[in-house]
């Protein structure tokens, strides 16, 4: 039972509950992008000012990864703990439990004194940032038109994009200020929180979870694993696992990488950093038309062959960029590259949720994305640890080749979106 008209083609034909559930998720995306980004702009400088080290210290490339790992851990158990709080509680209350979850730990890294007390506040933050994508997906998918849900994914995908921008943009304003310290960095993501309060007045629950609600109890997430839907839960996990750990490896060490970078290791601070917004720039920038040209994609061929295309691409520019020595414009350009390939993750928002019946809806779609977070956090230390000390390339390198077993496994997808 669905509350979409398919005769809905153009925008005045949508209903007012429908923009509102869209521009709620899409609100909630871009602040997760936002809080989601601010650390990794001043990781190396605030877990280094932490540790009271220099920034070339090893320790600082290593406790930073912990950080970053009990972050993304964070982030796969936020999807599964507010997955099932979606099914039983509904997708607008609890999509105002995520945010608020986010918007208050972020605020309270601003108070860390150690690595340790960094790498708590940023786990609990990580459990909202996890639990609001599981919830946003789902409720999207259950009030929009299967033929708009390309594109919206393309739309939310770029809602996280300028979220990430906007955190440049508040680092780069914070940065001008006398006095400037990376922890202020942190007070911003407490903006999120307002956004609750309209969530809650303005987005009722969707009708479909209301009508299956009614008729029986959420099913526990063991059913994820019953006879007719084990094998999709299996595949979806496997490819949001090697293909998020692989992605997180390129988010997190690439800054690290331009640091190291020939033109850029004799700079100042002050020079490191711009080079680190700047690169960061040229990836999101990038990342938003590869966001529309991912769902065009999508509406082609269909989401598996679009997904492993994409995948494909990922590997092949990211190889191109991290095994020969390049110029710091020709990084830029490749770092565009590599962002244009990230639009491929915008279209998990709308491929998951489909595959699975409606109260395990979210259930489902938070758990298979966001265990990929438990890996991409292994994956984020083991590839930083075993490497030689400061040869982030060859890190970058070898995480590149996890986005060809993901190619491949996108067309094991299934076709058919699972019935109530």
């Amino acid at each position: 039972m669905s509350e979409t008209p398919a005769e809905a083609t153009k925008w005045s034909e949508l209903s007012t509950h429908q923009k509102k559930s869209g521009f709620a998720a899409w609100l909630g995306w871009f602040f997760d992008g936002l809080d989601l980004h601010l650390y990794t702009l001043v990781a190396t400088v605030f877990v280094a000012e932490l540790l009271m080290a220099k920034e070339s210290d090893p320790d600082v490339a290593r406790y930073g990864a912990i950080v970053q790992a009990a972050f993304l851990l964070g982030w796969a158990l936020g999807g599964a703990f507010f997955g099932v709080i979606g099914d039983r509680l509904g997708r607008s209350r609890t999509l105002v439990l995520t945010i608020l979850t986010y918007a208050l730990f972020t605020g309270l890294s601003f108070f860390a004194h150690t690595w340790w007390q960094l790498m708590i506040f940023r786990f609990l933050a990580a459990l909202g940032i996890g639990g609001e994508w599981a919830v946003g997906a789902s409720l999207l998918s259950e009030t929009w038109p299967r033929k708009w849900r390309p594109w919206i994914a393309a739309v939310l995908q770029c809602a996280v994009n300028f979220g990430i921008l906007a955190a440049i943009a508040a680092v780069f304003i914070l940065q001008q200020i006398p006095g400037y310290q990376p922890r202020w960095v942190f007070l911003i993501g407490i903006l999120p929180a307002f956004v609750t309060l309209w969530i809650r007045k303005e987005v009722p629950e969707t009708q479909e979870w209301s009508a299956e609600k009614g008729r029986r109890e959420a099913p526990s997430m063991s059913a994820l694993f019953g006879r007719d839907i084990r094998r999709t839960t299996f595949v979806a996990s496997l490819l949001c696992a090697i293909s998020l750990t692989g992605h997180w490896c390129f988010m997190f060490w690439q800054q690290a990488f331009i640091r190291s970078h020939p033109a850029v290791v004799g700079g100042s601070p002050e020079a490191k950093a711009k080079v680190v917004s700047t690169a960061l720039f040229w990836v999101i920038s990038a990342s938003v038309v590869g966001n529309f040209a991912s769902g065009w994609a999508a509406q082609r061929f269909g989401y598996r062959r679009a997904l492993a295309a994409f995948f494909g691409a990922y590997f092949i520019l990211m190889g191109i960029a991290f095994a020969f020595p390049w110029s710091l414009g020709m990084t830029y350009v490749l770092y565009a590259g590599v962002g244009f390939c990230q639009g491929v993750f915008g279209l998990f928002t709308m491929a998951l949720p489909p595959l699975f019946p409606t109260l395990l809806r979210t259930t489902g779609a938070g758990f298979s994305y966001n265990i990929g977070r438990v890996f991409a956090a292994v994956g984020t230390v083991f590839f930083g640890i075993f490497a030689k000390v400061g040869d982030f390339s060859s890190v970058l390198l070898y995480a590149s080749f996890l986005f060809l077993p993901a190619a491949i496994l996108a067309m094991w997808l299934p076709t058919e979106e699972a019935t109530s």
